[in-house]
């Protein structure tokens, strides 16, 4: 019997850029079915540009995306769409419409890309929200919601249609430590409540090591990747010294403070 375990997601000679300018070029990586996967490096590395292309924003110069074995790029726009129905993104930001209320907003996708019913679609609203710990705040606006409320609202917002797929844009961006730990908690229990698979870009370590468990790891000067697989392993076997590095940012300072 064939054992074999066909990739979520495969990125294959993957180029990027803007013009003639080169961002990254040479990626190839695979995420699996279940992953945390982990886009890392440092600032400006080209890590949200790789996540552009990963979710369908941004044309690569060269290479391919491949969703369950189907090159993104190669389909038509209605298979195009068809993919896209299948992922679910929280922007850095959060992107909330500050003129709707938390349920308004979660229910967005669900009235442009389903025909349920007004009650079924507020059903649903209140169940993602439960989901993320924010049962019976369908009716609070934006402005009335702290920062790691709205990232909330906006992973509710994310998982509406139940996607196989959600992809995250620096999740812990504005939140205090304590925030930050509990999105990653939800994270895992969103991604072991729903089977889905999940792609973050983020830098912040204490994310990569409490619930990575995949990565790739794209260096500015090179402008390619020089790294990948569990993060925890990278930090303990990589001999590259920009990985190890990035990964050990701060340690030499708490030891000579102990």
């Amino acid at each position: 019997m064939d054992t074999t375990v066909q990739p979520v997601i495969e990125v294959k000679d993957l180029d990027l850029g803007y013009g003639d300018y080169v961002v990254m070029k040479d990626l190839v990586f695979s995420v699996n079915k279940g992953d945390i996967f982990i886009v890392m490096g440092v600032s400006g590395c080209g890590k949200s540009t790789l996540l552009k292309s990963m979710i369908g924003l941004k044309e690569p110069s060269r290479g391919k995306v491949l969703f369950y074995g189907k090159s993104f790029w190669d389909e038509d726009e209605q298979g195009q769409q068809d993919m896209m129905r299948r992922f679910g993104v929280l922007y850095q930001s959060g992107a909330l419409w500050s003129s709707l209320t938390a349920g308004e907003n979660v229910a967005l996708p669900l009235q442009l890309y389903t025909k349920l019913s007004k009650q079924q679609i507020q059903e649903i609203v209140a169940l993602k929200l439960s989901l993320v710990g924010l049962e019976g705040h369908e009716d609070v606006f934006p402005s009335g919601m702290s920062g790691g409320m709205c990232k909330r609202v906006s992973l509710a917002r994310a998982i509406a249609l139940d996607p196989d797929i959600i992809f995250f844009d620096e999740p812990s961006s504005g939140l205090d430590p304590i925030n930050s730990r509990k999105l990653d908690d939800l994270i895992l229990e969103l991604r072991d409540g729903l089977g889905a698979t999940v792609v973050i870009v983020t830098h912040e370590l204490a994310s990569i090591f409490a619930i990575g468990n995949n990565s790739v790891f794209l260096d500015e000067t090179s402008k390619t990747m020089i790294a990948a697989g569990d993060p925890k392993e990278l930090l303990v076997n990589s001999r590259d010294p920009r990985v190890a590095q990035f990964l050990t940012r701060g340690k030499s300072d708490e030891q000579k403070d102990k």
